[in-house]
């Protein structure tokens, strides 16, 4: 039997798209968002509204739009139509003459500063120490002082059990201790939403707990707005205050951990929390 469509098996009665108390100001706001590689469409007109400091998981099948969803967000990737807006400020586009017209690529690297994104590989620098690899970007994209990005540098990689291995180098290192590095490095930004993307399925499983520990105390201890991709359902269900579940470019359902995973009301999720929880 193929799949149903999103249509069919849409679920009356809840809102798909915006579930932040009424009045209150989103700190990201994605509108109309559509983005197709070629004839696949993987995000389909994509409405959802993030609130400050909350703390949203994304799930879903692979290639139900997630990743893109972040990577459109962290400007990676250019949506084909619709808009995003950051506390308040249009990501993709800029004022102009009383009107919006495409973002140039200063204004992209000035909204840019306000988002940090930590992927499934690590992506450090490998000719450069661990403590270096924190400290580059702060030095050289906010111009923050050398000494005042070192101080910072070692208390956030201390923050992530790292600060034995600041003269370190990235092979030096384990994939989740890389990871870790990683986080730091997002971080030493000082960004105002914390994106994650599937950010242990590259590693050993001995060292996914180290990772998904650090992204705990981040989550209870800072007033971050983070949005992850994961297919860790027991984390998703500690870490989030919301859960979005994914299917061929949409929303279908989301809600608070609790409900969407104990009564989930939406036929395409239960059976995606079936196939994921009897594997």
């Amino acid at each position: 039997m193929s799949n149903p469509s999103p249509a069919q098996v849409a679920t009356p009665d809840l809102d798909m798209s915006r579930t932040m108390p009424s009045g209150a100001k989103p700190m990201i706001r994605f509108s109309g968002i559509c983005k197709a590689f070629g004839s696949l469409v993987v995000l389909d007109d994509l409405d959802l509204d993030i609130a400050p400091a909350e703390k949203v998981a994304l799930i879903g099948p692979s290639g139900s739009g997630k990743s893109t969803l972040l990577r459109v967000l962290m400007t990676l990737e250019r949506p084909d139509k619709g808009s995003i807006e950051i506390d308040g400020a249009p990501l993709w586009h800029m004022p102009k003459n009383g009107g919006l017209v495409p973002a140039d690529g200063r204004h992209l690297r000035e909204m840019r500063k306000n988002v940090g994104m930590v992927f499934q590989q690590f992506n450090l620098f490998p000719h450069m120490s661990v403590l270096r690899n924190v400290t580059e970007a702060p030095v050289h994209v906010l111009g923050i002082d050398k000494d005042e990005a070192d101080a910072r540098a070692r208390d956030l990689l201390d923050m992530v059990g790292l600060r034995d291995k600041v003269n370190h180098y990235p092979a030096q290192l384990s994939g989740g201790q890389q990871q870790r590095v990683a986080i730091a490095r997002a971080l030493a930004m000082r960004p105002r939403v914390m994106l994650f993307d599937e950010v242990t399925s590259a590693l050993d499983p001995e060292t996914v707990g180290e990772v998904l520990s650090v992204i705990r105390d981040l989550a209870h201890e800072h007033n971050l707005t983070m949005l992850m991709v994961t297919h860790q359902m027991g984390f998703a269900r500690e870490f989030a205050d919301r859960v979005c579940f994914f299917y061929q470019g949409r929303i279908l359902e989301q809600g608070p951990p609790d409900r969407l995973f104990n009564d989930p009301q939406n036929e395409r999720t239960q059976a995606f929390l079936r196939a994921v929880l009897e594997s």
